[in-house]
């Protein structure tokens, strides 16, 4: 999920604890973190609602720091043939455990081990052939190039490469950079361990 303007500021500070969204069908689930731009959030609740049937006295609109139910509606983006999910959220305090996995430089033998068992299973399950090494060295050898054009250097489609780079990301290998990717010092440290 993503939160424009004030909202991302509202949700960072706590204050914005209910969101609405028209989606063809639910992004999110509940009692599960995500990140977002203005932090991470835990999914407290998601349910459909009738946005013609919200209220002025609705708790959830002025938690979502919006003026009333004209409000909400207006705000709504997207076909407004989809339905409309009410969405309750608090902030997770705390640092990223993702992040800091990133920030690792050591690796021990059952880090590595692991490591490499998670990504011979990502290219055994490929329907490309094995990617998981290669897409680390592409990365760190163009670092900030857009994925677009890192995916059709090695003749695939963006959608898809994207998808495998943020399995990368998941493992504490590669972070997003504003335009494009880096490796993250445990994604330099577990290559530098591939060249001995």
């Amino acid at each position: 999920m993503l939160f424009a303007g004030s909202d991302r500021d509202g949700v960072a500070d706590g204050k914005i604890t209910v969101a609405y969204r028209r989606w063809a069908e639910a992004r999110v689930v509940e009692g599960r973190i995500y990140r977002t731009n203005a932090g991470r959030i835990e999914i407290d609740s998601v349910r459909q609602v009738n946005p013609d049937l919200i209220a002025d006295t609705d708790e959830d609109v002025a938690a979502a720091d919006r003026r009333n139910a004209k409000d909400v509606r207006r705000r709504l983006r997207g076909d407004d043939s989809q339905p409309t999910f009410l969405i309750r959220f608090h902030l997770v305090e705390g640092p990223d455990p993702r992040e800091e996995l990133a920030a690792q430089s050591e690796l021990s033998a059952d880090d590595l081990a692991d490591l490499t068992s998670r990504l011979t299973r990502f290219d055994e399950l490929s329907h490309h052939g094995a990617w998981t090494t290669d897409t680390l060295r592409l990365i760190q050898s163009k670092p900030a190039t857009r994925a677009a054009d890192l995916a059709a250097s090695v003749g695939r489609e963006t959608a898809p490469f994207k998808l495998d780079v943020r399995k990368l990301k998941n493992l504490g290998l590669t972070q997003s950079l504003e335009v494009g990717y880096q490796l993250t010092p445990r994604g330099e440290t577990y290559l530098s361990t591939l060249d001995g």
